[in-house]
């Protein structure tokens, strides 16, 4: 079984990931770069490895399961337009219960109530089922074993820097022993903050259940999806919204840490950060689907960066609340995913020099002055702060930096980094125009003219015909299928159309694309990056091949997980999926994909 079938569960406050058989494996609290209370996903404790145990013999290997006992089969899929997943689990005697997991989230007065809370919803559906409660939480990334105090309805798992509670209206002992009871009828676990449900344990996980439903599937009702795979698209979508730490407006990359990108090629990185350019590809997917209020949240926490920014170089990558410092540190006490260690919490990338977050900075906010559903309270202020912005992308466009891919070990004139920073100063010309602001329209023009002829005489390689991925390089790597949908590039220009078929010769394998296939300081890249193999279908679209790309599409929707979700990277000849999980790049190019290919509702009819 592939460990990265798993669900994910979230209300934009935390997240965990389920697994096939209703274990919760992952989940941080009280947010998603918090400690990693269910950590069993990176710890490789599965099995006969020794683990820790208390005085009753539970092991707690970070994890919550529901075990249905002598279980044989398991069924797995999320009610409809929403993130609830449903679970059920029969035994060999035809006895089953279903697991309903959601993270309550819905509207309440004028706000959106999201607590740091996770519900197990248990229900017998035919005979005489037997369960066993398994709830194993560790404490400061996974050194510390949880003191458990208990009352009449509940249990706290105390550690050294917070407190857990499990608030059930099942027996208390036997959860605490681990003992196997007959399930006579619906049960519930309320699991996260050290705090009480306010009335009936039944009646408030039924309200919840209700309320976060309804606001699931009103949400999905407000997209705008395309006619072609709206199931699809309407998962990726939901997922997308789940990697949003809603209070503040950022955007986490995915919701793990460390999950290697192929086994055991030491390429384990914490990915539960918001960085710049991730997130402008998450709004430009979520906006095409019409969700604006995404994007409205993500501006108003770049625009507190910039302010912030002064003189500064502009980092790459924040906490969740701006946080600057992320250092990168190896958390010991946790074996890895699989075994494949190190288990890195933090992220060093934060020091890294990576020119391209200018263009994403502007190109994240380029739609709001456009889009007449829009009202800001200053439009002004937000221009003064691009302009800031746009000002250090005209000055570093030519400057080395560590790129796209954050080549931790060397520096180069990246095209992309290049080409970003021109969309800044290009986005900044029409913005100007549009707010009236002809004399600014005007300069930005002029810089990012400028900056196109340089670009265009350092990247365009005459020999091979084509754009390389450095000034001067004759290298080639997957950005370079994005010149046209930055507009740096017609989409008829022959040499974005040579472009397309040299990095699809060189960088292809199989139904995908490696990012680059040079050495990068860890060898030559073993896994494919899910996301390239979807810019690469866009750009088919782009240059005339829109049946051929249908069809890679079709072929690349059978590699996602059972319930369609898609980590960072995919083996290309065995496809096993991994890298972090889930991946916000993958979601965003299946959305685009699918928008770009599919028949539009008017020619469908």
């Amino acid at each position: 079984m592939d460990d990265l079938h798993l669900g994910v569960i979230g209300n934009c406050a935390i997240a965990a990931l389920v697994d096939p058989l209703g274990s919760i494996v992952w989940g941080c609290f009280p947010r998603f770069d918090g400690d990693p209370a269910f950590c069993r996903l990176i710890d490789g404790r599965a099995g006969d490895a020794p683990a820790e145990r208390d005085d009753a013999g539970a092991r707690f290997d970070g994890s919550f399961t529901i075990e249905l006992v002598d279980q044989v089969r398991s069924e797995q899929a999320y009610l409809t337009n929403s993130a609830i997943l449903r679970t059920v689990l029969t035994d060999r005697a035809g006895n089953g219960v279903e697991i309903t997991d959601f993270a309550p989230r819905y509207t309440q007065g004028e706000r959106i109530h999201r607590p740091s809370i996770l519900v197990r919803r248990i229900v017998p559906l035919s005979g005489r089922p037997h369960i066993r409660i398994r709830l194993r939480p560790r404490f400061e990334h996974g050194t510390a074993r949880p003191e458990i105090t208990r009352g009449s309805n509940h249990i706290r798992y105390v550690g050294p820097s917070q407190s857990l509670r499990l608030t059930t209206d099942l027996p208390v002992s036997y959860v605490v022993e681990e003992r196997a009871f007959l399930l006579d009828g619906p049960g519930t676990l309320i699991f996260g903050s050290d705090e009480s449900p306010e009335s009936g344990i039944e009646s408030v996980s039924r309200d919840w259940f209700e309320r976060t439903q309804a606001h699931w599937r009103g949400w999905v009702r407000s997209l705008s999806v395309p006619f072609e795979w709206q199931d699809v698209v309407i998962r990726a979508a939901i997922t997308l919204k789940l990697c949003n730490f809603e209070e503040t407006g950022a955007i986490v990359a995915a919701l793990t840490t460390s999950i290697p990108e192929a086994p055991g090629s030491g390429r384990n990185w914490d990915y539960r950060y918001c960085w710049v350019r991730d997130a402008y590809f998450v709004i430009q997917a979520l906006n095409r689907l019409g969700d604006t209020r995404t994007m409205e949240g993500y501006i108003g926490f770049v625009g507190d960066i910039v302010d912030e920014m002064g003189d500064a170089d502009l980092q790459p990558v924040f906490g969740v609340t701006r946080a600057r410092d992320l250092d990168e540190w190896v958390a010991e006490s946790l074996r890895g995913y699989r075994g494949f260690g190190p288990v890195r919490i933090g992220n060093q990338a934060y020091r890294q020099v990576q020119n391209d977050v200018y263009g994403s900075i502007v190109l994240a906010s380029t739609h709001a002055f456009f889009d007449h559903r829009l009202v800001m309270a200053d439009q002004d202020r937000l221009f003064a702060q691009l302009e800031v912005v746009g000002r250090r992308a005209a000055l570093d466009f030519a400057n080395p930096d560590a790129g796209p891919w954050e080549l931790r070990h060397l520096t180069r004139v990246h095209t992309f980094s290049s080409v970003m920073c021109w969309a800044a100063c290009d986005r900044l010309a029409r913005i100007a125009e549009r707010i009236g602001k002809g004399d600014r329209s005007r300069y930005w023009r002029q810089q990012a003219d400028a900056m196109h002829a340089v670009i265009v005489a350092r990247t365009w390689n005459d020999s091979m015909q084509s754009f390389v991925s450095s000034f001067d390089g004759d290298d080639v790597d997957a950005t370079l299928l994005l010149l046209h949908e930055l507009d740096f590039v017609a989409a008829d220009d022959p040499r974005f159309v040579r472009t397309v078929e040299v990095v699809g010769s060189r960088l292809a394998r199989g139904d995908f694309l490696y990012r680059y296939d040079s050495d990068d300081g860890f060898g030559r890249p073993e896994t494919a990056f899910v996301i390239c193999a979807f810019w690469y279908i866009n750009a088919l679209v782009t240059v005339g091949r829109k049946a051929e790309a249908r069809t890679l599409f079709e072929r690349i929707l059978t590699h996602r997980n059972p319930l369609g979700l898609l980590s960072e990277d995919i083996h290309p000849k065995t496809g096993e999926l991994w890298g972090n999980f889930p991946q916000t790049y993958s979601m965003v190019g299946l959305i685009g994909a699918a928008v770009r290919i599919s028949v539009s509702w008017e020619d469908a009819f």
